[in-house]
């Protein structure tokens, strides 16, 4: 069987194809994988940590305006309208009654109304993780509908935030008998909350912000 027998110039062309082919093997085999390859790898780790590296140095160039930030809302939070302004819970009951009586006397229209009892309520136990103290009441009145609703209308819906629980209203039997007396038994959980002390700036969340959402949550 006769050999085919390639030209000169065909023979030279052959030759470069292998040496090409032969040359890319040895690149891959002997030096992508194990150089180039794992450089690269390292450089795209590298532009990783720079980028990463830009974050934290920005955030870190942004630290004194938080603090700054954080310190005004905790001034704004300790002189929150929506504590009471007694320092201590105590106190702050004497003053949820006053206001209680207060209330009762402002809003006579409509009927009469009278407090026939108020006295604190024990305070609840320190929270460490709660930075709020409650100051809390018990007060019953006897009252007419139209004067009842607006001494409940003006404790919940003033400032500071009080919130009326535990409410009971039934109807005085003998009272109404005698037609010259409010009808209406009523008792009911009035409290607040003392502003915390001042501590590390931005340690609590905002007190006056928690108060406001159980406002809005109690109405209907």
């Amino acid at each position: 069987m006769r050999q085919l027998a390639l030209k000169p110039r065909d023979s030279r062309i052959a030759a470069v194809l292998l040496l090409l082919l032969a040359l890319v093997l040895v690149y891959f085999v002997l030096i992508h994988w194990w150089f180039v390859a794992p450089l690269r790898t390292v450089h795209a780790q590298m532009a990783d940590l720079r980028d990463t590296q830009s974050r934290y140095a920005a955030a870190i160039a942004e630290k004194p305006a938080l603090e700054k930030r954080i310190a005004e809302l905790g001034a704004g939070q300790a002189a929150s309208a929506a504590f009471l302004p007694e320092a201590d819970p105590n106190a702050a009951s004497a003053g949820l009654m006053q206001r209680v009586v207060d209330a009762v006397g402002a809003h006579t229209a409509g009927g009469s109304c009278a407090v026939t009892q108020k006295m604190p309520l024990p305070n609840p136990p320190d929270d460490d993780n709660s930075p709020y103290r409650k100051a809390a009441v018990s007060i019953s009145l006897r009252c007419d509908m139209e004067p009842l609703v607006a001494v409940l209308n003006a404790l919940e819906q003033g400032t500071p935030y009080l919130f009326v629980d535990d409410l009971s209203i039934y109807r005085n039997p003998v009272a109404a008998q005698q037609g010259n007396q409010p009808v209406l038994e009523v008792q009911f959980t009035l409290s607040g909350y003392v502003r915390p002390a001042r501590g590390p700036a931005g340690a609590a969340p905002s007190a006056a912000a928690s108060m406001e959402n159980a406002d809005q949550g109690d109405q209907p």
